[in-house]
């Protein structure tokens, strides 16, 4: 695939996530797709807090593998 329809569809899939996140006070950024790994940046409440590890793995990554297959792991830039 693509990595350009690769970052389309992540993005997709980050909406939904983006939506929970801003209720408390955070957001997400793409930074960039490579060999299946989605580097993100947290931001705004998320980017100090200490559950932000946690949010990382328990709820972006396992949202991006189960929405896209492609997907192997999401990591901080």
């Amino acid at each position: 695939m693509q990595n350009n329809v690769l970052k389309d569809k992540v993005e997709v899939a980050l909406e939904k996530i983006r939506e929970g996140l801003r209720s408390e006070g955070g957001d997400i950024e793409l930074v960039r797709v490579e060999g299946g790994i989605v580097y993100v940046k947290l931001k705004g409440a998320c980017e100090g807090c200490p559950m932000s590890m946690l949010t990382m793995k328990n709820w972006v990554e396992a949202v991006l593998k189960k929405e896209l297959p492609e997907i192997s792991g999401v990591k901080a830039a």
